[in-house]
């Protein structure tokens, strides 16, 4: 399955950056993470509980950047264990471009699921997918906006 996207962020690039590669934003955007913990060098590692469809489970799984051209773009590759529910693993390119206005975000996710989860369906996986794509870009604004709003 594959997911793309845009965001504008009232924010220069540098504090973008930085907010993509803070183990904090992340953990506070992520729906459902509930640990996080690592850095951009060595990698993540993370617990996330979500309910997809019927499903509901905890992954655990590893997350690391690749192809890092600081402060314009990496690919973030990723892999989550869920016990019975099954896997979730996937990568996404991201790409930070200068505007008048702050910096353009742009992603392309390609993500495969198994186990139970790919029982569901493409349309059930899909539109979890873009729920959570679209959850953690409104919390990554926010967060990096400073707009006062919670995630």
């Amino acid at each position: 399955m594959e997911l793309t996207g845009s965001r504008i962020i009232a924010a220069d690039r540098a504090t973008v950056w930085a907010h993509l590669n803070s183990a904090d934003t992340l953990r506070a955007c992520i729906p459902g993470c509930e640990e996080l913990t690592g850095s951009p060098a060595d990698g993540f590692a993370a617990v996330v509980k979500q309910k997809v469809g019927p499903v509901k489970a905890t992954f655990k799984g590893a997350v690391t950047l690749a192809d890092v051209t600081p402060p314009e773009s990496y690919r973030i590759v990723g892999e989550g264990k869920g016990g019975v529910a099954g896997f979730a693993k996937g990568s996404a390119a991201v790409q930070l471009v200068d505007l008048p206005e702050g910096t353009e975000l742009r992603y392309s996710v390609d993500a495969a699921v198994g186990g139970k989860l790919a029982q569901l369906g493409n349309r059930v996986v899909g539109g979890f997918a873009r729920k959570m794509a679209d959850e953690f870009f409104d919390r990554f604004q926010s967060v990096v906006q400073g707009d006062g709003t919670t995630p």
